[in-house]
C-alpha cells in the first residue's frame, strides 16, 4: 500500500504552525497538537523513510527534546481534568490541595517549556524542517500499513499482561496508528486505525489515572493515609481491567494481514489475556 504523498507533505507544514502556537501559548490543545505532530514526523522519517540524513537526525533530536518537555505539561493537563471529574464525598480539602499542587507544578513546567522554545530554537527547527521537507521523497517510503502491523508484532502475544507490557502496547499502538495514517483513506486502513484508536483510548485512560494516582500518593500519602488516594487506586484498577479487556478483544485483528481475495487472516487471541483480566 503506497504512501499518501499529500498527507506526508502536510506533516511538515502543520508542525511549523504547531511550533509557533506552542512557543506563543503553551495551552493544552497547542501542546497536544505539537506532540502528535512531532510523533508523526518521527514515524515518517524514522520508520517509513529508507534512511535518515544528518539534518533529519538533528531535527528529530531537537523536536524530541521539546516533545518530552511538552509531554510533562500534557500529563499534568490530563491529570487535572481527571481529578476535577472525580466525585468524592470525603476529603474535599485534600482534593483541592492536590489540584492546587498540580496547577503550581504545571506553571513551573510551562516556564521551562517556554525557555526551551525561545526564538533561536524555533528558528533552527524551522530551518531544519524546511530542509527535511525538500529532501523528503514519498515514493521511496515503505508500505505504511505493513510497517504499522509489524510494529505490533514486536511484542510476544504469549507474555502475561502486566503494567510494563501495557505501557509497551500504549507506545507501540500510537506509533502504529501514526504509521497507518500515511496509507490514506482506504477501508482496510480505516478499519485498522479504528481498532488502534479504541486500544489507544483504553490504554491512555488507564495510564493517565495511574500517573495521577502516583502523584496523589507522593503529595498526600498512600491509600492507608488518604481516602482520596484509596479512591484513585480503585479507579485505576478498574481502568487497568478495562485496558486488558480491550487489548484482548482487538489484538488479534491488529496484527492480522489481508489474505488473497480481500479477506483478513485473524490469529486467535492469547488465552493469557483472559487470565490476566480476571486476576487483576
Amino acid at each position: 500500500m503506497a504512501m499518501d504523498s499529500k498527507l506526508s507533505k502536510a506533516v511538515f507544514q502543520k508542525l511549523e504552525q504547531d511550533l509557533i502556537k506552542l512557543s506563543s501559548k503553551p495551552r493544552a490543545f497547542n501542546v497536544h497538537r505539537f506532540r502528535t505532530g512531532t510523533r508523526r514526523l518521527q514515524i515518517l522519517l524514522g520508520e517509513l523513510s529508507p534512511d535518515l540524513n544528518r539534518n533529519q537526525r538533528k531535527l528529530l533530536k531537537l523536536l524530541g527534546s521539546v516533545r518530552r518537555r511538552a509531554g510533562k505539561l500534557r500529563d499534568l493537563d490530563v491529570q487535572l481534568g481527571a481529578l476535577r471529574s472525580l466525585k468524592v464525598a470525603r476529603e474535599p480539602r485534600r482534593k483541592t490541595q492536590l489540584v492546587n499542587q498540580l496547577i503550581e507544578l504545571r506553571a513551573r513546567q510551562e516556564k521551562k517549556l517556554t525557555r526551551e522554545v525561545d526564538r533561536d530554537a524555533v528558528r533552527e527547527i524551522w530551518k531544519r524542517l524546511d530542509r527535511a521537507r525538500k529532501d523528503f521523497q514519498p515514493s521511496l517510503c515503505r508500505d505504511p500499513l505493513t510497517v504499522a502491523r509489524n510494529m505490533l508484532k514486536r511484542i510476544d502475544p504469549q507474555l502475561p499482561i502486566t503494567e510494563p507490557l501495557l505501557h509497551r502496547y500504549r507506545i507501540l499502538g500510537k506509533r502504529a496508528r501514526y504509521a497507518a495514517e500515511f496509507a490514506g483513506n482506504l477501508p482496510e486502513t480505516q478499519q485498522f486505525i479504528a481498532q488502534l484508536k479504541r486500544l489507544q483510548d483504553a490504554l491512555g485512560d488507564w495510564h493517565d489515572w495511574l500517573t495521577l494516582t502516583k502523584n496523589a500518593g507522593d503529595h498526600l500519602g498512600d491509600l492507608r493515609e488518604s481516602a482520596l488516594v484509596a479512591e484513585l487506586h480503585n479507579v485505576t484498577g478498574a481502568k487497568f481491567r478495562n485496558a486488558v479487556t480491550v487489548l484482548g478483544q482487538v489484538r488479534a485483528t491488529l496484527v492480522a494481514e489481508p489474505a488473497p481475495g480481500g479477506q483478513t487472516l485473524v490469529r486467535p487471541a492469547a488465552r493469557v489475556l483472559r487470565k490476566s483480566a480476571s486476576a487483576a
